[in-house]
């Protein structure tokens, strides 16, 4: 290490104060959760200002009413979509997947949900589809699959697909509740690329967010719900759910990730 250190010039004797072009600083404290959208991934939002964010993009990036919220019927379903809904949850293979924390993390919001009883939206279509194999395998080991699974995260294969366009099309009456009513659609994806049309051709404000939002995202179905404010739905006996009901904790995380995570995994 030291003779390619120092044939390349990165070798640094001891004492010597090195010269940066830039020093950049760094409050660990300022670092809140965020999302980003509807159309650029540096379009950063913060999660506790996602449905005021969108109510705003409403007005500038779409020419429409930010409160609009006109239902439209989908035919032969029992509900009405609206403005915001969110119609594609993605759980994808890109960057902020590759770190195991997170996938378990993602794992564990959809166990607690179904404990207390919530489900995803009927509108919101949803997929996993990681960038490796490995992920299928911890998963399968903490024993997370099946809660993924039962939320509709299951999987689809292995790399790029909602990113870019891949997620297949949205049901007919669904696509068709859209057009009829010019409906700015929503999708949350855990991947880096959200530019407009590029998602799917039925859905118009799209959002990156880490896995675990996703799955939440998936659950309140819908831009205009406040993650960290609204509940999310209602358990078994009608009480409102919370997104920090069904947070997991970093030593849950860590203990699953301790027993399923292994080095082998990656041998």
């Amino acid at each position: 290490v030291e003779a390619y250190a120092k044939a390349q010039g990165y070798w640094r004797p001891e004492q010597a104060e090195p010269i940066f072009t830039d020093t950049l600083e760094l409050d660990l404290g300022a670092v809140v959760p965020s999302i980003s959208g509807p159309k650029r991934p540096q379009d950063r939002v913060l999660l506790s200002e996602g449905d005021t964010a969108f109510a705003e993009a409403m007005a500038k990036e779409f020419s429409k009413a930010a409160d609009a919220a006109e239902p439209i019927a989908v035919e032969g379903k029992d509900y009405t979509v609206t403005h915001g809904d969110v119609f594609i949850a993605a759980i994808t293979s890109c960057t902020n997947t590759s770190n195991p924390s997170v996938l378990i993390a993602a794992g564990l919001v959809a166990k607690k949900a179904r404990e207390l009883g919530l489900n995803r939206k009927p509108w919101v279509k949803t997929s996993l589809a990681p960038g490796s194999q490995v992920v299928t395998d911890y998963l399968d080991k903490a024993g997370l699959s099946d809660e993924l699974d039962a939320l509709g995260f299951n999987l689809v294969g292995y790399g790029c697909t909602t990113c870019i366009g891949n997620s297949g099309p949205l049901e007919a009456p669904l696509a068709k509740a859209i057009a009829d009513g010019d409906l700015v659609s929503c999708s949350v994806l855990s991947g880096n690329r959200n530019f407009e049309g590029r998602i799917g051709p039925d859905i118009k404000a799209n959002y990156l967010a880490s896995p675990p939002l996703v799955v939440a995202y998936a659950i309140a179905g819908s831009l205009r719900v406040n993650l960290t404010t609204d509940p999310l739905g209602k358990d078994k006996n009608g009480n409102d759910v919370f997104l920090k009901d069904i947070w997991p904790t970093s030593h849950e995380i860590a203990e699953i990730m301790s027993k399923a995570v292994t080095p082998q995994m990656f041998a």
